[in-house]
C-alpha cells in the first residue's frame, strides 16, 4: 500500500493477503541477515552485478510501506484478526481459496512465497540476492521450503510441491525447469489466481469460450438437496426436449449458488480439452460454484479421459447426457437422477416470456403463434434462441413475426448429428398435393393431430396408464410403389412443422454381426435430440421377419430384429416406415404398431388428378392432349405418372415446344420398359402403332 490509497479503502480480503505478505517479507529478512553471516567472500567487488546490500537494505526499509500491526506478531496474530474480519462478514478470499482447494497452513506459506513477485515487484529482486542469480527472479522449491521453514531434505515438504500436494495437484503453483535440480526448479503462480486473490473475477478467454450460455431453469428438488447434501457427483440424464444444463443451474440458483456451465461440445473441439477441463474444475473451486457440464456424448469415445478428470475431481458435480451412466467413466459413484421432460403448458410460458413484446404487437393472434410451436420439444435456453432466430428473419423481411418463423427457428436448433446418418428433408408439399381415398387422407390427419396432441393425451389426460414403453408414435405406410407413402410422410412433417429425416439404410445396414443395432441406436439416439419425423423407407428390409434358426447366421439376425422391436418401442418420437411389401414384416413388430395405413393404386378418377398435378399451367401444352384416355387406359400409380411426365417434358424441351399426347405416349412406353412391361395394342389403342414405329 502507498499513502496515496489508504488503509480503510482496502476490502478485508486485500488486508489479510497484505497481512500474510507482511510476514513473508520479515522472514525475508532472516534469511537475508542468515546469507550475510554465512558469506565466505562477503567483501566479492562482483556481488553487485546481481543486487548490492545497499539495494537490499533499501528494499527492507522502504518508508512507504504500510504493514498491519498483527502482522508483525507473526501468522497466528494474523490468522486470529482474520477470524474476526470473517465473523464481522468480511470476504477474505485467501482463506475461501484454502478451503475449496483443500490447503493447510503450510500450503499457504508456499503459495504466498511463489506468489510474492506477482503482487511486489520488490520480491523480484529480493529472490534474485537470496539465489545468487540476478535473472532468477522467482523462487526455487530450496527457498520456498526456507522461507516456510521447512528442511530442504524433508520428503513430505517436498512432495507438497511436486505433484502430491494440493497446490501443484490442483494446478495454483506451477514447477518450472523440471531438467534442473529438484531445489532450483522455479515456481510459478498461474495469473488466475493471482487476479482472483485480488478480487478480480475474469476466467480464462479459452475457458469461457466453452460456456454455455443457457437460461436459468426452475429448480429441481433431488438436485438441490443433492447440492446442499454435499454430494459431490451427480449424472443427469436426459431426453428429447429436456434441458440439463438449464435445469442444473437453475437448481443451483434457487439454494443461493452459483454454477459454472460447460458446452462439452465445445471443449472436445479445442486444441487441449484436458488441460481445459482442468481450467473449468480450478474455475469452480475458485468461485465456489457448481460445475455443470455437458453433453457428455460430445466426449466419446475419444475423450473417456476428460469424463474420469472431472467426475473424480471431488467438487460437486453435474455430468449431463442422453444416454444411462457408464460405471466406468470414473471411480467415484454417482447420484441417478432423470431430467423430466417440461410439460406442453410450461414451453407454452417459457414461449411467452421468450416472444414478450411479440406476442403484444400480434394483434391477439398471440395464441396462435404459440400454438404453433407445440409440436417442438425444447428447452427453455432452446426456446429463447428459436425465439431470436425467428424475429431475426421477420426484421430481415421487414414484416411482423409469423407462425412460419417460430417454426423455422425451433427447427434451427436440431442438433446436425442426425444429418451424418440419414437425409433431412424440408416439406414443401402440403395436403392439396396428396391424391388419395377420403379415408386415407382422413386417416393422414389423424396422425398428424395424434402427434400434435400426444402429451396433452398421455400426461395432462393420462390416458394410456403408467408404461415403460415411450410418448413416442410409430406408423407404418403400406402400398405399391409410387403411390404416395413418402409424399404423405413429408406432408404430416409440413403440417406440423418439422423436418423429415429419411433415414439411408446403406448408413444402418452392416454384414457384421452386432453393427446394424449399433448403427440403430445412433440412429435414435441422435434423432432423440432433434424435432423431426422419422422415416424408415422400405422399412421391411429391417424389420423382417424372424426366421427359423438353422445356423449361427438365423441366430443373430434374429437377435437383431429383437432389438430393433425393442428400440423402436423405446423411442419417443414420431417415426413412420414405409414398405412395399407388408406381409414381410415380423408379426410382432406390427403389434408394436400405433398406426397402420394402407395407400391403394389409384383409381381412374384419381389418376385424372394426378395427371393435371404433374403437367401444370407453366408448362406449355399442345391443342391434342387427352388426359381422360391416359387416366383411362393406362393403370399407374402417382409416382409413376410422375416420372412419364417428365421425361414428356424433356422430349418438348429437346424440339422447343409444348408437351404433345405423343410425348406423353412415348413417356408412358419408357416407364413400361422401366418396370418391364408389355406395351399391348388394348392399352395403347389408336398411339400403338406410334409406339411401334419409335421402338423401330
Amino acid at each position: 500500500m502507498t499513502e496515496e490509497t489508504p488503509t480503510r479503502m482496502r476490502s478485508p480480503s486485500l488486508e489479510h493477503l497484505e497481512a500474510r505478505l507482511a510476514i513473508l517479507e520479515a522472514r525475508v529478512g532472516e534469511a537475508v541477515a542468515r546469507r550475510r553471516s554465512t558469506d565466505p567472500q562477503p567483501d566479492d567487488r562482483f556481488r553487485g552485478l546481481y543486487v548490492s546490500d545497499t539495494t537490499v537494505n533499501e528494499l527492507l526499509a522502504r518508508p512507504d510501506r504500510v504493514i498491519d500491526e498483527p502482522a508483525v506478531h507473526g501468522t497466528a496474530a494474523v490468522e486470529l484478526h482474520a477470524d474476526a474480519l470473517e465473523l464481522a462478514g468480511g470476504h477474505l478470499r485467501l482463506r475461501s481459496l484454502s478451503r475449496s482447494f483443500g490447503l493447510d497452513q503450510i500450503d499457504i506459506e508456499l503459495l504466498i512465497v511463489a506468489l510474492a513477485p506477482d503482487l511486489d515487484a520488490r520480491f523480484e529482486q529480493l529472490y534474485g540476492y537470496l539465489q545468487d542469480d540476478v535473472t532468477r527472479r522467482r523462487a526455487s522449491v530450496g527457498l520456498a521450503l526456507e522461507l516456510a521453514g521447512l528442511a530442504t531434505t524433508d520428503g513430505d515438504a517436498r512432495a507438497r510441491l511436486l505433484g502430491h500436494g494440493g497446490l501443484t495437484r490442483h494446478g495454483l503453483v506451477l514447477v518450472d525447469g523440471i531438467d534442473r535440480p529438484i531445489l532450483s526448479r522455479a515456481l510459478r503462480v498461474r495469473d488466475r489466481i493471482c487476479s482472483h486473490l485480488l478480487g478480480l473475477d475474469l476466467p480464462d478467454p479459452e475457458l469461457e469460450q466453452t460456456y454455455a450460455h443457457t437460461a436459468s431453469d426452475r429448480g429441481h428438488a433431488p438436485l438441490m438437496q443433492a447440492i446442499l447434501a454435499g454430494i459431490r457427483l451427480v449424472h443427469m440424464r436426459e431426453e428429447g426436449g429436456a434441458s440439463g444444463i438449464s435445469l442444473a443451474v437453475g437448481s443451483a440458483a434457487a439454494i443461493g449458488g452459483q454454477s459454472i456451465a460447460i458446452d462439452l461440445a465445445r471443449l472436445a473441439a479445442a486444441a487441449n480439452p484436458l488441460e481445459l477441463a482442468a481450467e473449468a474444475v480450478r474455475e469452480a473451486r475458485l468461485t465456489a460454484a457448481v460445475l455443470v457440464a455437458g453433453p457428455l456424448e460430445a466426449l466419446l469415445p475419444d475423450a473417456n479421459d476428460v469424463i474420469r478428470l472431472l467426475a473424480d475431481c471431488g467438487w460437486p458435480t453435474v455430468l449431463i447426457s442422453a444416454r444411462p451412466w457408464d460405471p466406468h467413466w470414473s471411480r467415484t459413484v454417482p447420484l441417478l437422477l432423470d431430467v423430466p421432460q417440461p410439460e406442453a403448458a410450461e414451453r407454452s410460458a417459457h414461449w411467452r416470456d421468450a416472444l414478450g413484446p411479440d406476442l403484444a404487437a400480434a394483434n391477439g393472434h398471440g395464441s396462435e403463434l404459440v400454438d404453433a410451436t407445440r409440436a417442438f420439444r425444447l428447452g427453455r435456453t432452446q426456446i429463447e434462441r428459436a425465439a431470436e432466430a425467428a424475429r431475426l428473419n421477420a426484421i430481415a423481411e421487414n414484416r411482423p413475426l409469423s407462425a412460419a418463423d417460430l417454426r423455422a427457428g425451433a427447427r434451427a436448433q436440431n442438433s446436425a448429428g442426425l444429418e451424418r446418418l440419414a437425409r433431412r428433408v424440408a416439406p414443401v408439399a402440403g395436403w392439396d398435393d396428396l391424391v388419395l381415398p377420403s379415408d386415407v387422407h382422413s386417416q393422414l390427419g389423424e396422425l398428424s393431430a395424434r402427434a400434435r396432441h400426444r402429451e396433452l393425451v398421455r400426461d395432462e389426460w393420462q390416458i394410456g396408464g403408467r408404461s415403460s414403453r415411450g410418448r413416442g408414435i410409430t406408423a407404418l405406410f403400406g402400398g405399391d410403389s409410387g403411390t404416395g407413402k413418402t409424399l404423405g410422410a413429408e406432408v404430416i412433417a409440413g403440417d406440423l412443422g418439422l423436418d423429415l429425416y429419411v433415414i439411408d439404410l446403406s448408413s444402418v445396414i452392416d454384414k457384421y454381426i452386432g453393427e446394424t443395432e449399433k448403427n440403430l441406436d445412433r440412429v435414435f439416439t441422435e434423432a432423440a435430440q432433434v424435432n423431426g419425423v422419422l422415416l424408415f423407407d422400405e422399412a421391411d428390409a429391417i424389420f423382417g421377419k424372424r426366421s427359423e434358426v438353422r445356423d449361427a447366421r438365423d441366430r443373430y439376425a434374429n437377435v437383431e430384429v429383437a432389438y430393433l422391436l425393442q428400440r423402436m418401442e423405446r423411442f419417443d418420437g414420431l417415426a413412420i416406415l414405409t414398405t412395399n411389401l407388408r406381409a414381410n414384416l415380423d408379426d410382432a413388430f406390427t403389434r408394436r404398431l400405433d398406426v397402420i395405413i394402407d395407400f391403394p393404386m389409384p383409381d381412374q378418377d384419381a389418376r385424372r388428378a394426378l395427371w393435371r398435378i404433374h403437367l401444370p399451367p407453366a408448362l406449355p401444352q399442345a391443342g391434342d392432349l387427352d388426359l381422360e384416355f391416359m387416366a383411362r387406359r393406362f393403370s399407374l400409380s402417382g409416382g409413376h405418372i410422375r416420372n412419364i411426365c417428365m421425361t414428356a417434358a424433356f422430349f418438348a424441351a429437346e424440339r422447343a415446344g409444348g408437351v404433345s399426347m405423343a410425348d406423353l405416349v412415348r413417356g408412358t412406353e419408357r416407364e413400361y420398359r422401366k418396370l418391364g412391361r408389355l406395351t399391348l395394342e388394348d392399352e395403347f389403342g389408336p398411339y400403338h402403332a406410334m409406339v411401334l414405329a419409335d421402338q423401330r
